[in-house]
């Protein structure tokens, strides 16, 4: 990714639902380089999706936990399939260190995410389970500062050549 890559996924994400036109204006370049680029992120699987991001405690699920779980030898398959089929879940990851797994699950109350560790822990395939429950929010999602980080050093612009009548 170069600086005009990052200048456009930056302002997709401050500006959810501007159109390309609108792309163009923001970062300056011509509408044809904007759609180009997205589609060649697109392509790359850089861009993954328009989806709206969701305020979890505005829809209603006001309790975040971190799950972490030591699965019973070879199981790792069943213990994706049991985290999988609970809506609770939202995502879940194989670790190194300690726990083999950690869960980011929402819930509507401490009850239901109660509820929701009482499942994990009686698939039979989970041995410990430990969890973390979130009190607030320090860094909100993001990658836009690690991208410009990462970004390509120099102009991500074509060069402006001189029009003939300036020769």
């Amino acid at each position: 990714m170069d600086q005009l890559d990052v200048a456009l996924v930056t302002a997709m994400r401050e500006h959810p639902r501007v159109g390309d036109l609108e792309l163009s204006r923001i970062t300056q370049v011509a509408r044809a380089t904007v759609q180009a680029r997205l589609a060649k992120l697109e392509q790359a699987g850089i861009i993954t999706g328009y989806g709206p991001d969701i305020d979890l405690v505005a829809a209603g699920h006001p309790v975040l936990a971190f799950v972490t779980l030591e699965i019973a030898q070879g199981l790792l398959e069943a213990v994706t399939e049991e985290l999988d089929s609970l809506p609770n879940v939202l995502e879940a990851y194989v670790t190194s260190g300690n726990a083999d797994v950690v869960c980011k699950i929402a819930a509507t109350s401490h009850e239901d995410l109660q509820a929701t560790l009482l499942h994990i822990s009686r698939s039979g395939s989970v041995a410990r389970s430990t969890s973390v429950i979130v009190l607030s929010e320090v860094v909100k999602p993001r990658v836009e500062p690690m991208l410009r980080k990462g970004a390509l050093a120099g102009s991500s612009r074509a060069p402006n050549y001189p029009r003939p009548r300036d020769l």
